[in-house]
C-alpha cells in the first residue's frame, strides 16, 4: 500500500468513519503528483510555470473565440444550458465527434465502431474502463513513461498490477520490449495502454514504428492472446515532425484482428482547447465485434457514466456543439494554436540540442505539449525542488527519475531562459 494511504488510514483508524472505508477507500489517497507540484507551484513559480497541461498566452488559457463570443445574452436557449444532457451525450455532438474522427483517421473510413459516448473528461473515460474491464490482480502492460494518474486510478483504485517495459529503445518507441512484456503476461487475455503523443515525454512514434506496433499486436493475437488496446489520445492532432503518425493507433485496429479489441479515449479538452469543460470521449472498435455487441458495450458504458456522475456536462456540450456548427472561426484559432504550439516546439527543441547532456538528457520528443529529461540517477524531486525554490521555476518530477516540462504554458521568449536555468540548476546541484 502506497505511504501516503497509509498516513491517512492511521490519521482516520479511531474515527466513526474509518469502519465504513472500503478496501478502495482505504487504498486511495491524493498523490503528489502532478496536480499537487503544479499547486505547489503557484505559490513560488514566479519566474516561469512549466508544471500545468494547459496551453496559455499572456497568462490566460488559449481558447476558441466562437465559444467566448457566446458569452452574450439571448446567445442560448435555456435548455441548452440548464437541462440535463442525456446520459451517452449530445447525439448531435457524438454525431459530429464521429465525423470528425473520420476526417482526422482517413483509415476509419468504411470500418464497424461504436458512436463515441460523451464523458466527462479522458479521466472519467479512463476511470470507467479500469471499473467496466479491471478486476482486482489483473495486469495492465504500458511504457514506464506514463502519467501518474494511471497508477492511481488502475492500481489504488482497481487493484490493478501495472507492468512496464522500456519506452525507448535505439532512440525509438520500444515495439520489441512491449511485445515481449504481451508475451510474457500470464493467461490468454492481456491489456495495454499507450499514449500518443505521450505524457510525460511528448513522443508519438513515427508512421513505421506505428506499422512495426500493430504487425506486433497481431503477432500476439494470433499466439491465441486476446489484446485489450486502450488508446489515450488526449494530445490527439499535436504532431509537429513529418515523419510522426498522424492517425490514432484505434484507426489501424479496429478491424486488424478478431483478438484485438480497440477502445479510444479522446477529448476537446485538448484538441479544441476546452479544458474546463470536462467533455471527453470512449469509442470502442474490434474485427471481432458486431453491431449489437458494440451496442452492448455502449450501454454497459452508459450504467457506468449513470453511477458516476449521472450525465455530463450540458452547457459545454452546448457550446462546444454551437461552435462546431455555427462557429466562423474554430478551424483558425485551431491552426493558430497549434503553429504556436509547433513554434514553441522548435525553440525548446533547439535549445535543447545546444546543452551538454552529461547530467541531463531529453528524452525524443516530437509532439503534444511537453517535454522531459532523464536526470541520470539523480534525484528530479532534487532538481525540482531546488529550480522551484532558487529560481521560482515550476516543473514536475516523475518517480524521481524523470522532469517534465510543459512548454505549452510558457511563452516563446521565455523559453530559451526556461531551458538554460533547467540545466544550470542541474550543474549546481550535480557537479
Amino acid at each position: 500500500m502506497n505511504a501516503l494511504a497509509i498516513e491517512l488510514d492511521r490519521t482516520l483508524e479511531t474515527s466513526s468513519a474509518y469502519g465504513f472505508l472500503s478496501s478502495v477507500g482505504r487504498r486511495m489517497y491524493f498523490p503528489k503528483g502532478i496536480v499537487a507540484q503544479s499547486d505547489e507551484a503557484k505559490e513560488k513559480a514566479k519566474t516561469y510555470n512549466a508544471t500545468v497541461g494547459l496551453a496559455t498566452s499572456k497568462g490566460q488559457p488559449m481558447h476558441l473565440s466562437d465559444i467566448m463570443d457566446m458569452l452574450r445574452e439571448g446567445e442560448f436557449k435555456p435548455s441548452e444550458i440548464f437541462n440535463y444532457a442525456p446520459g451517452g451525450g449530445d447525439k448531435a455532438l457524438r454525431a459530429i465527434w464521429k465525423d470528425e474522427m473520420l476526417r482526422k483517421n482517413p483509415s476509419l473510413e468504411g470500418k464497424l465502431f461504436s458512436l463515441p459516448l460523451v464523458t466527462a473528461g479522458l479521466t472519467h473515460t479512463i476511470s470507467m474502463l479500469a471499473t467496466l474491464f479491471f478486476d482486482e490482480g489483473d495486469s495492465l502492460v504500458l511504457p514506464d513513461l506514463f502519467w501518474d494518474n494511471y497508477d492511481l486510478v488502475f492500481g489504488e483504485l482497481r487493484g490493478a498490477q501495472l507492468h512496464t517495459f522500456p519506452f525507448f529503445k535505439d532512440g525509438g518507441f520500444n515495439t520489441e520490449g512491449m511485445k515481449a512484456a504481451l508475451m510474457s503476461e500470464k493467461g490468454d487475455h492481456v491489456r495495454l495502454l499507450l499514449n500518443f503523443p505521450n505524457n510525460p515525454t511528448g513522443y508519438t512514434p513515427t508512421n513505421r514504428e506505428m506499422d512495426d506496433i500493430v504487425a506486433a499486436l497481431k503477432d500476439v493475437a494470433d499466439s491465441g492472446k486476446k489484446v485489450m488496446v486502450i488508446s489515450d489520445d488526449a494530445y490527439f492532432g499535436l504532431f509537429f515532425e513529418e515523419e510522426t503518425a498522424k492517425e490514432s493507433l484505434f484507426a489501424r485496429l479496429v478491424d486488424a484482428h478478431e483478438n484485438i479489441f480497440a477502445v479510444k479515449g479522446d477529448a476537446a479538452t485538448k484538441e479544441d482547447m476546452v479544458w474546463g469543460f470536462r467533455v471527453g470521449f470512449v469509442t470502442y472498435g474490434s474485427k471481432g465485434l458486431d453491431a449489437a455487441q458494440l451496442d452492448a458495450l455502449v450501454k454497459k458504458t452508459l450504467g457506468a457514466i449513470r453511477c458516476t456522475v449521472s450525465n455530463c456536462d450540458r452547457p459545454g456540450q452546448s457550446m462546444l456543439l454551437h461552435a462546431y456548427q455555427n462557429g466562423k472561426n474554430v478551424e483558425r484559432d485551431k491552426k493558430l494554436t497549434f503553429e504556436e504550439m509547433k513554434a514553441r516546439y522548435q525553440i525548446v527543441h533547439r535549445a535543447v540540442s545546444r546543452q551538454d547532456d552529461s547530467l541531463l538528457s531529453a528524452y525524443p520528443f516530437n509532439s503534444g505539449y511537453f517535454m522531459a529529461f532523464d536526470t541520470k540517477g539523480h534525484s528530479a524531486e532534487e532538481l525540482r525542488t531546488y529550480l522551484l525554490d532558487k529560481y521560482g521555476i515550476g516543473t514536475i518530477n516523475i518517480m524521481d527519475r524523470t522532469l517534465r516540462l510543459a512548454y505549452c504554458s510558457v511563452e516563446q521568449d521565455q523559453l530559451e531562459d526556461l531551458i538554460a536555468k533547467v540545466y544550470q540548476a542541474a550543474g549546481e546541484l550535480w557537479t
